[in-house]
This record gives C-alpha cells, sequence and structure tokens, in this order.
C-alpha cells in the first residue's frame, strides 16, 4: 500500500482494455475509545484501503458492466483485479441501467487536491474529549451512576476517476459517540448519543447531567397499558424514522405499485400533500455541519443508485417541500424510466419544521403524554403503507402537567412515517442528532422533536 491513492487509480485506467471504466479508491482510517464501569476499557486506531474497478463493455444489444471490490491491493494485484471487472463485464448481460459514463465539465472535472495524500484521523481527534470524558467518570461515580459506552472517528477519502476524464476526490469525516448509564443494580437505564465530525463540539459533561436526570426521572416506575399516547419523539428517533422512509423512496418502487408513494396507475404521490405542518425533509451536500460528498459515489447498482452515475454531480433536494412531496429518488436510468426529474440520493438527511421549541419546551407544554428516548429494531411490516415496527428502549417517561413524574415500561410500536408525518401538530427546534438504529449506515442528520397526538404503542415489551 505504498502506493498513493491517485496513483492507484491512474495505474488501474491505465490498465484498463474495456470501452469504458471508473475506479474508486477509499481510504479509511478510524479511532476509537471505549469504557465500561466509569472507566475506560480499550482503544485503537486502523488503516485500509478499498479499491473498486467498474468496467463498462459494449455490445450490439448494449452496454455491460461489470464491479469488482477489494481490500489491501497490492500493486502486484492491481492488474488481475481490473482483468476480473472486465470478465465480469463481459459475463454479464446488457446493464439495464446503462448510461454514457459522466463526462468531463470543466467546472468539476478535476479536484484541486486529487493528488493529494488522503486525510487521515488518530486519536489526537480525542485530545480534549478524553480528558473530559474522565471527569464525567469521576462524577457519575460520586453520583452512583455507571457508564459506559464508545466514541468512533472515521475519516474516509473516497478518489474516483474515470476513463471520461474525470477525477475528484472527498473527505468524510464521520464521529459518534453513545453513553449508556446504569444504576449499579441494572435496573434503571439511560442512553444519549451524539454526532460530529470532530468531537470538538461534544461535551461529556453536559451528557452525563442528561443522562442523571433520566435516571432520576426512572427511580418512580409506573405500569402503563398498550394504547395510543400523545407521544413526544426527539430526534433521535425522528431521524431513525425518516431515515427508513428516504430508503424506501426509489421512485422506481413507486411507479411499479411497490410502495407507500404509489398511485394507482403507474404514477406516484408527488405533489400530494403530507403533511399539515410547514415541513420540509431536504438533502444538501453543503449543509453547515452535516456536509456530504457533492458527487455521486456508487460502489454497485441499483433502483437508488447506479455506478454508471459515478462522478454526477449532486445539489440540494426537497424531498417533502413545505408538507408536500416534491421528490423521489432516482438515477439517470430510473428518472428516464419514470419521466421524474434526476433526483440521486445525498448523503444525508435534514427536516426543518418551522418550530423553534426546545425538547424541553415541549415538554413543559405537555398536559399529559409520553416522552421516548429512542426506537429499537426498526422493521417493516407491509412497504405498501411503509408501516414499521420496533421497540422503545432505555426510557419512557410519563409527563403529567409538563413534568416528568416517572419512567414507564416499554412498547413495542407500529407505525408508518409517512402517516405520522400527517398526523403531528407540532415540530420543535431542528437540530443535528445521531440515529440510534441506523447509525452504522447515516450519521449526517438533523431533526426535530415531534409531538404525535395518537402514537400507537401496540403492546407492552419486558425489555429494558
Amino acid at each position: 500500500m505504498s502506493a498513493k491513492p491517485y496513483e492507484i487509480v491512474e495505474r488501474a485506467l491505465e490498465l484498463s482494455r474495456a470501452d469504458g471504466c471508473v475506479v474508486i479508491a477509499d481510504e479509511r482510517s478510524t479511532a476509537n475509545l471505549r469504557w465500561a464501569g466509569n472507566a475506560l476499557t480499550t482503544n485503537g486506531v486502523t488503516r485500509g484501503r478499498t479499491l473498486t474497478v467498474v468496467a463498462t463493455v459494449d455490445g450490439a444489444q448494449g452496454t455491460a458492466s461489470g464491479v469488482v471490490s477489494r481490500s489491501a491491493v497490492t500493486a502486484e494485484e492491481l492488474e488481475p483485479l481490473v482483468r476480473a471487472a472486465e470478465a465480469a463485464a463481459r459475463d454479464a448481460g446488457p446493464a439495464e441501467d446503462a448510461q454514457p459514463l459522466v463526462g468531463r465539465d470543466p467546472g468539476s472535472a478535476v479536484s484541486p487536491d486529487f493528488t493529494d495524500s488522503p486525510a487521515e484521523t488518530s486519536s489526537e481527534v480525542f485530545a480534549a474529549f478524553a480528558p473530559a470524558l474522565g471527569e464525567s467518570f469521576a462524577r457519575a461515580r460520586a453520583g452512583g451512576r455507571e457508564l459506559y459506552g464508545f466514541a468512533h472517528h472515521e475519516m474516509v477519502s473516497s478518489y474516483l476517476g474515470t476513463s471520461t476524464g474525470l477525477r475528484l476526490r472527498h473527505d468524510q469525516p464521520t464521529g459518534s459517540l453513545q453513553i449508556n448509564a446504569k444504576s449499579p443494580d441494572r435496573t434503571r437505564s439511560a442512553w444519549a448519543g451524539r454526532a460530529t465530525r470532530d468531537f470538538t463540539d461534544v461535551d461529556p459533561a453536559a451528557i452525563d447531567a442528561e443522562l442523571a436526570q433520566r435516571l432520576g426521572w426512572a427511580e418512580r416506575r409506573i405500569e402503563l397499558p398498550a394504547g395510543r399516547y400523545e407521544t413526544l419523539l426527539p430526534p433521535t428517533a425522528v431521524a431513525d424514522l425518516l431515515i427508513y422512509q428516504l430508503w424506501s423512496s426509489a421512485a422506481r418502487d413507486a411507479v411499479e405499485g411497490r410502495t407507500v408513494f404509489s398511485r394507482p396507475g403507474g404514477s406516484t404521490r408527488i405533489g400530494e400533500k403530507l403533511s399539515e405542518l410547514p415541513l420540509t425533509l431536504r438533502s444538501d451536500p453543503h449543509e453547515p455541519g452535516l456536509q456530504a460528498a457533492p458527487f455521486m459515489i456508487a460502489h454497485s447498482s441499483g433502483d437508488d443508485a447506479s455506478v454508471f452515475d459515478n462522478g454526477l454531480p449532486l445539489s440540494a433536494t426537497d424531498w417533502v417541500r413545505e408538507g408536500v412531496l416534491n421528490r423521489l429518488i432516482t438515477t439517470r436510468h430510473t428518472a428516464a424510466l419514470t419521466g421524474l426529474p434526476p433526483a440521486p440520493a445525498v448523503d444525508n438527511l435534514i427536516l426543518d419544521g418551522g418550530g423553534s421549541r426546545s425538547l424541553e419546551e415541549m415538554t413543559a407544554a405537555t398536559e399529559r403524554g409520553l416522552l421516548l428516548t429512542c426506537l429499537w429494531y426498526i422493521r417493516e411490516v407491509d412497504p405498501a403503507t411503509l408501516l414499521v415496527t420496533g421497540l422503545t428502549r432505555d426510557g419512557v417517561y410519563l409527563v403529567e402537567g409538563g413534568e416528568v413524574v416517572g419512567e414507564v415500561n416499554n412498547f413495542r410500536f407500529n407505525e408508518s412515517p409517512v402517516d405520522l408525518l400527517s398526523r403531528a401538530t407540532e415540530a420543535g427546534r431542528t437540530e443535528r442528532t445521531l440515529p440510534r438504529e441506523w447509525s452504522d449506515h447515516f450519521n449526517r442528520a438533523a431533526m426535530p422533536a415531534l409531538r404525535v397526538p395518537d402514537f400507537n404503542m401496540s403492546s407492552v415489551s419486558k425489555g429494558v
């Protein structure tokens, strides 16, 4: 792995004998901390490289593609990798999503830092965070709490080169923090998570104070039956639900009548009002604090991505605008197939609801309802309505007269994110959040808390 990433990309393109070629070199470095019982247990740093080669071969019946990815590719293994991709293309039939590879655009054909060394993370990313975490351990110990959790930081430098002349590069930092606080007898548990780019904006003391408050609320236990309750969904829970909604919004699936966004007769619900609140669900690769790749990086093809679209510029997209469904995910191929505008997926998601109140202020304005911490084990039940089921976890609290009066039992819920948007009566202040269920796959999200007057807690769960 002594060769620089851009050199590997250039060499692979030189070796290609295919009609078209795309090469993606992903340089990844990670740093992590783990702790249990108010003490650090492990830490580590890793580094690695993954190389993906996409070969396209033209034929009388169309263009075929072959994709091969391998880790830790040496100079000797590079030509066999390129040949394997070409062989895969020759053995495949014409690719349904075949399009001309993205060509040179004078304004974006070459990233100025394409030949620079990859960005890397290291244990230094925790230089200020780790001592503050240690102070939180001392406070937790004195307060009778045990803290468990992990901090993870990753830097991925992606180098993308094509036979059409694109030479693009993107550095993506991704950080997450998850902390569980438990009572010494393990009967009470609270969770908090944060997403970050560099850990300079994470305050362990504030998180510990939040967890201490929640463990205090849990000292009083109240049993409630299943049913529909006015419920405050915190930003993390809203993110988990709406990320799943985004993943389920491929235009082709909708046109073919297979999703909640389908309309009879082979059309979609674009233009239909989904919420009475002025909710805008959007993605923007340049969103401050949530920056994502401004061009398509596709390692495989599907209805929501195409290897032929590698290097395609990405822009701000409103999926829902002022409560109205505005866009569904399309590649260039599925846009042509469905007659909808091109709308590639972007690796972040923001919900703007126009509200200004914090979750604490929304709680204070609640006469009686439930305050959730997070959702867990979310699974789809019915794609036609996007009905999903899952569990509450690490704290469900009863609010009466604007105050939390105790912790209640956990529930299994059955809800559709799309239906929730139609029934929500208040959206709070949008803030960056860490999705708990999907944090390993989708980290960049900003959401408000939502008030839902009749959230369906379908059964009682005995889990903590």
